[in-house]
């Protein structure tokens, strides 16, 4: 199998490994808010306690909304690929915590020296947020959104067959289902017009109109959603000779914007919808299929069916 995203290797991008520190340091702090953020929601007094603030009934539902607040960035920023907006609103919320520790420092009832040394962390956590916000903005051309805060995805395959026969077989849009495992069905409607239907997060129905945009048979074919549609949707997939007569290399690249924008998107990956995810099995159900004429048994059992798709020999 094999199956790869739209990064390269180390040695055609010299910025390679610093994209990776990049994320790797987006994904501590995304996972730090997340710690915190439970923490504030789940015992706002020990966090109280530990800040050295008065327990207060108002304390600790500012804590609590705090809580959410850090949930919902560490949410965003594990959900994205680049996440400079969640990171820069990380920054926000931190200067919102300097300013209530600043305050707190200015009464009696609080234990300065907790309050000091707590304000001191948030200052170094600043830091960092502020940098990795930097990082990640400089290099947003190199990321995974795109407008709409949707998610764009690339990956690849090598399936043993001609660019023909598997060109052919994804032409033919009512095909997509036998390995798209989220798929229900596509029905053509008309002279490149199809209804779609997928199942989204919580088992709800989703469905949309697309059409064909470009068909370069066998090389490339590209799709979009139709205007009014409830998600935005598009696709395209190049079909090239792969070196060494080893049949075809598919490239599949997607945009999807999902219900609910940023917050669907965040919630799906967290739950496993991610489209990243659903893309780079799909296309190893579909080297399966192509190659073999049917899949591992457990995907099987989900698409019943797919014998019958099998284009001809």
């Amino acid at each position: 199998m094999e199956l790869q995203t739209n990064r390269r290797h180390a040695e055609s991008r010299p910025d390679e490994s610093q994209h990776s520190q990049e994320e790797q340091l987006a994904n501590g702090l995304g996972w730090f808010s997340i710690g915190l953020g439970l923490a504030e929601v789940a015992a706002p007094r020990a966090v109280a306690r530990l800040a050295g603030l008065e327990n207060k009934g108002r304390t600790r539902t500012t804590l609590r909304f705090y809580g959410f607040r850090e949930l919902a960035a560490g949410i965003g920023i594990l959900s994205q690929p680049r996440p400079a907006g969640w990171m820069w609103g990380r920054v926000a919320g931190d200067l919102m915590d300097l300013a209530s520790l600043g305050s707190a420092l200015s009464s009696d009832d609080n234990n300065r020296a907790k309050v000091a040394t707590a304000t001191a962390a948030v200052v170094a956590v600043m830091a960092l947020d502020v940098r990795c916000g930097q990082q990640l903005s400089n290099g947003r051309d190199g990321g995974g959104m795109t407008k709409n805060s949707g998610t764009s995805v690339t990956k690849t395959v090598v399936i043993g067959r001609p660019p023909e026969e598997v060109h052919r077989f994804w032409r033919d849009f009512s095909n997509l289902p036998s390995f798209m495992k989220y798929l229900d069905s596509v029905q053509i409607t008309g002279e490149g017009r199809s209804h779609w239907k997928t199942r989204a997060l919580g088992g709800k129905t989703v469905e949309w109109d697309a059409e064909l945009v470009e068909d370069e048979a066998p090389t490339r074919i590209a799709w979009r959603s139709l205007d009014g549609s409830e998600i935005h949707h598009s696709g395209s997939v190049r079909f090239e000779r792969a070196p060494g007569g080893r049949g075809t290399l598919v490239r599949v690249e997607m945009q999807y914007v999902p219900p609910g924008g940023a917050v669907g998107a965040s919630l799906a990956k967290l739950f496993g919808f991610a489209p990243g995810q659903q893309v780079a099995e799909d296309l190893r159900r579909l080297k399966q299929f192509m190659e073999t004429g049917e899949v591992a048994k457990s995907d099987a059992s989900i698409h019943r069916g797919m014998h019958a798709a099998r284009p001809a020999e």
